[in-house]
């Protein structure tokens, strides 16, 4: 006689955001290890669009036929800085893994990749720049950000507050502090220069790109966790 013995499914891996972790990091210090001049030449070389677009559609052709077009991707793993860095990187794991969790690895993936070849485009639209280029994963980690959001419409995320000589722990909802967030690129967006060189306009593309990716697949997600639910 043979009978049915339920198994505890362990949960799907979530790879995807550790390998884009470890994609940044590595990526980060190869260039930091070249020299100076090297390093600039390197931005310069595989940052997004530096010499620009704009309405042309020639340069829109010719950019698709010489390859330029995948600097959009590879900007996304230059980084001026440390601090330019280690922000991306922390909110990558904040947001990443919770998305990711629900969304699975290979979806993830294409969100951060589209999402921040998405918010490097806009950016260098916006800047219209031929010698400046737009670097580091911003745009894409606010792809994630946007995701999460509409994918956890009602979390709540933990914040240290100072209270006089205290420092307080509190949870506030996602959706609050998340939104003050995405006023605040919205407004930095439209001043611009006047809060340092840092490509606001794509941290706004990539949070809407975000949002509207992870509603579209929306049904697709809900079935995914049903099936693995029923396992």
């Amino acid at each position: 006689m043979f009978v049915s013995i339920p198994t505890r499914r362990k949960p799907a891996l979530r790879w995807a955001t550790p390998l884009l972790f470890a994609a940044l990091w590595l990526a980060f210090m190869w260039t930091m290890n070249r020299p100076d001049e090297a390093r600039r030449v390197l931005w310069l070389s595989w940052g997004a669009l530096g010499r620009g677009l704009g309405d042309d559609s020639t340069l829109w052709l010719e950019a698709f036929r010489d390859g330029s077009m995948l600097r959009l991707f590879t900007a996304l793993f230059l980084h001026v800085d440390w601090a330019h860095l280690l922000g991306n990187l922390i909110f990558l794991l904040i947001f990443g893994l919770p998305a990711e969790r629900v969304m699975g690895p290979w979806r993830f993936l294409l969100l951060f990749l589209i999402g921040g070849a998405v918010s490097n485009l806009a950016a260098a639209l916006m800047i219209h720049a031929p010698d400046r280029v737009v670097i580091g994963a911003s745009g894409a980690v606010s792809a994630v950000i946007g995701a999460y959001l509409a994918l956890f419409p009602r979390a709540r995320l933990g914040i240290v507050l100072p209270l006089g000589l205290f420092l307080e722990f509190v949870r506030a909802p996602a959706s609050l502090l998340i939104g003050a967030w995405a006023l605040l690129q919205v407004v930095f967006a439209y001043i611009g220069p006047a809060f340092g060189a840092i490509a606001w306009s794509a941290h706004v593309a990539g949070f809407l790109f975000g949002m509207v990716y992870a509603l579209f697949f929306r049904a697709a997600i809900t079935r995914r966790l049903r099936h693995q639910h029923e396992l």
